[in-house]
């Protein structure tokens, strides 16, 4: 699924001053929701890792990839071949 986090997001301005990039709780946001869109009826349960690798700044296109295993949810954050995040949700399973 590829995403983007307009530049004129409410986040953005104070994450950091004339710099502004998507903080990492808005990316895993929008991770959390990618993941429950295609598991109807799952809820999160945690996050047992995130990684942070590279700032994504507001209006970059950026594609978030996961796959189930088990009861967790691996994920990847990627702009082209670069990857950017890389985690786990932990899921609750109806």
């Amino acid at each position: 699924m590829v995403d983007v986090v307009p530049a004129d997001h409410p986040a953005l301005p104070g994450h950091f001053p004339r710099r502004p990039i998507v903080p990492g709780v808005l990316l895993l946001d929008r991770v959390i929701a990618a993941v429950l869109a295609d598991a109807p009826g799952h809820a999160l349960a945690g996050f047992p890792a995130a990684k942070f690798l590279r700032p994504l700044a507001g209006d970059e296109a950026f594609e978030i990839v996961w796959q189930r295993e088990g009861d967790q949810a691996a994920f990847r954050c990627l702009i082209g071949d670069t990857l950017i995040a890389e985690g786990r949700l932990q899921l609750r399973v109806p």
